[in-house]
């Protein structure tokens, strides 16, 4: 793995299996991760302010012992995850049960595999056990992603001057008068796929410009280079879709970011 080559967070939910299945390559140590991942510098990156934050975290690092992390929402209301450490290899595997206090069911079981490469660490994650709850599979997947993405800003904060304009193209120039049900649908996964990106700072800004020849979608976004770029940009819903957008992107030869950006 190269500076070049390395990838994003990214995660799958199987729901038949009720597992899920994400990775997030991170250009520091498996012991800097590892010690990211099971003391109270949790509290540091776990969450942001637009959607939760994650306010203490215990543990009782050993097989058997319990560990317990507490929130609060950006709404201000409270939560709980805890559960208990299954097997314990540092800094190659860590495995624990999950059961958030918002959720009913059996606990699940996350394993974490923290593999050295030549620049780093491949952090891979297999969260399994939501049997028929598939709405919770796929509701993990997402947070999963987000949460990956969250600790490898923190273990690697993106240079701020790398900062990229991304114009998304529809397929037509009237589309944002005449999009049908369908396409409307798929405008709204595009909103939400983009939203989730906030958080972390990695997209700094996006929404339609208001183009007499036309409206198109403006993404400002923070990254490590084009090729990160072109990763968050291909797996945008409606270049998946393969529906005739297509996104132009272009590098600011220097970015003035307002403090705490």
């Amino acid at each position: 793995m190269n500076k070049q080559s390395k990838r994003g967070p990214r995660a799958v939910a199987d729901v038949t299996a009720g597992s899920i299945l994400a990775s997030v390559e991170i250009s520091v140590p498996p012991e800097r991760v590892f010690r990211a991942l099971t003391t109270d510098e949790v509290t540091k990156w776990w969450g942001s302010d637009e959607l939760y934050r994650t306010l203490s975290f215990s543990a009782d690092l050993r097989v058997g012992g319990r560990w317990r992390s507490e929130g609060r929402s950006a709404q201000g209301e409270a939560f709980a995850v805890e559960g208990e450490y299954l097997e314990i290899d540092p800094p190659r595997k860590l495995v624990q049960t999950w059961k958030p206090d918002w959720e009913p069911g059996p606990a699940t079981t996350i394993t974490y595999r923290l593999e050295p490469t030549e620049s780093g660490t491949l952090l891979t994650l297999r969260h399994e056990g939501f049997g028929d709850r598939s709405d919770s599979c796929r509701g993990h997947a997402l947070g999963w992603e987000r949460v990956l993405g969250w600790l490898d800003g923190f273990l690697e904060p993106v240079d701020p001057r790398r900062v990229f304009l991304c114009r998304l193209i529809p397929p037509r120039p009237n589309f944002a008068f005449d999009m049908s049900a369908e396409e409307r649908a798929l405008m709204g996964e595009h909103v939400a796929y983009w939203r989730q990106h906030l958080p972390g700072g990695t997209a700094l800004v996006f929404g339609p410009v208001a183009d007499p020849a036309g409206p198109w979608g403006l993404g400002v976004v923070r990254a490590r280079d084009e090729a990160a770029v072109g990763e968050l940009t291909a797996a945008d819903p409606v270049i998946r879709a393969q529906c005739g957008f297509r996104y132009e992107t272009l590098p600011l030869l220097q970015a003035m970011l307002a403090p705490g950006v």
